[in-house]
């Protein structure tokens, strides 16, 4: 028996990079994944991934109907909600004389607005005693020139998690932020900069990692994991940096 036995979990951005390996781990300890992702494509090819104990619903988060819609499914297959991973977020990099206000609402309204509504949306679904764990960022911590925006919103992240600690402690309902640091996803590979660059970005992050490498996608599910289930049931309201020591220092 895994740790999620018999959990039942919503994952959204879980057709790529941290959300798919974090179904892929959750599906492994026994639980029963729901995931999203605005691309149609991926999804089909995350189910086939993950092979069995999941089921897939296209959406944008930042879409409430798309949202709704999520939950309905939920609802009508398992009727219930153990463990929600707020995982869904973009980021554009661009310096402060940069950002356009697309961008800026763009973001806001996936890594934010989103985000609220995805952990909103669940709560009457919501088993009492269960997890939500919010994706953060190392970004919150540092200024890093070219991420204004983004950081941002991730450091508003770890705004909600300490307000929503207290407003579900009544229902045992534990939140938690897991805030990665560089980590290895496909989205390196969907920059429009030439690939001698982002290696240089690349060799310029591993520099500032005490671990000395740039994470992997299951470094973090592995997290998630835990802070999913029973094994951390007495953390509550933390940010845990998945980040090779990064922000410790």
């Amino acid at each position: 028996m895994g740790k999620l036995a018999n959990k039942v979990a919503v994952i959204t951005g879980g057709n790529s990079g941290i959300g798919l390996a974090t179904a892929e781990d959750f599906v492994a300890e026994g639980a029963y994944v729901f995931i999203t992702g605005r691309r149609q494509k991926e999804l089909d090819e995350a189910v086939k991934k993950i092979g069995k104990n999941v089921t897939a619903v296209q959406g944008d988060v930042s879409n409430l109907a798309d949202l709704d819609r999520l939950y309905a499914q939920v609802a009508k297959e398992k009727g219930r909600v153990d463990i929600v991973f707020a995982n869904a977020g973009i980021g554009f990099p661009a310096t402060l004389d940069q950002v356009t206000e697309q961008q800026f609402d763009q973001t806001f309204n996936i890594n934010l607005r989103g985000l609220m509504f995805t952990v909103q949306k669940a709560l009457p679904l919501m088993s009492n005693g269960g997890a939500i764990l919010l994706c953060g960022s190392n970004a919150s911590q540092a200024g890093v020139p070219g991420f204004t925006v983004y950081s941002a919103t991730k450091a508003a992240v770890r705004s909600f998690a300490r307000t929503w600690t207290a407003e579900l402690a009544p229902r045992k309902i534990r939140v938690n932020v897991i805030s990665p640091g560089p980590i290895e996803t496909p989205i390196w590979n969907s920059t429009n900069l030439p690939k001698e660059v982002v290696a240089q970005i690349k060799g310029e992050l591993v520099s500032k990692i005490p671990a000395g490498v740039i994470g992997e996608a299951v470094d973090v599910a592995k997290a998630a994991s835990f802070l999913a289930s029973e094994d951390s049931k007495f953390i509550q309201g933390v940010e845990l940096f998945v980040d090779g020591g990064m922000s410790s220092i």
